[in-house]
């Protein structure tokens, strides 16, 4: 059996660079926009019950991912509105757990999340284009981490989060 942390973050945890740069934001806004159909193409081929399966021993079923990732990039999309609105606020987390065992993450369409994650991200992405250097260094405060976090930090982590739960995805091929 593979190690338990190998299965909880298959590509790694999300580790920024020091310093954020314009690179590091274009590739991570590139991921961003091709997230939505890459989660499409990796469950075409899915059967009902792959989607019912967890990708690890007490993980959530790739169904609850898929519509984790919406749920969490709507929050993300969310939070950039607010960080380039308002002065450094304070974002509201959410129990994703408890999200993701809800009715309609347990056993709802996918294709319902992945419609929303495609237009999340058409509406993200083509905002995250028109930034300037000035927006991406806003920041905002995240309560349960007790830090203060800025707008690039929150393009990459958002970035990684896309490709973290496809991989988790991706391993039922």
């Amino acid at each position: 059996m593979k190690n338990l942390e190998a299965l909880k973050y298959p590509i790694g945890k999300f580790n920024p660079p020091a310093e954020i740069t314009a690179v590091h934001i274009y590739s991570w806004i590139a991921d961003l926009a091709i997230l939505p159909q890459e989660v499409l193409t990796a469950v075409n081929h899915l059967s009902k019950a792959d989607l019912a399966t967890p990708y690890r021993p007490d993980g959530w079923t790739v169904r609850q991912v898929i519509h984790h990732l919406a749920d969490s990039h709507i929050n993300a999309y969310t939070r950039v509105r607010l960080v380039l609105t308002e002065e450094n606020p304070i974002i509201r987390p959410y129990f994703e757990d408890r999200w993701a065992n809800l009715h309609d993450a347990k056993t709802g369409d996918i294709m319902l999340s992945i419609a929303i994650l495609k237009a999340i991200h058409e509406r993200w992405v083509t905002l995250l284009r028109t930034l300037k250097a000035a927006d991406l260094q806003r920041t905002y405060f995240h309560p349960e981490a007790q830090q203060q976090f800025t707008l690039a930090y929150l393009v990459g982590n958002y970035a990684w989060h896309g490709k973290h739960h496809l991989a988790h995805i991706k391993t039922l091929k």
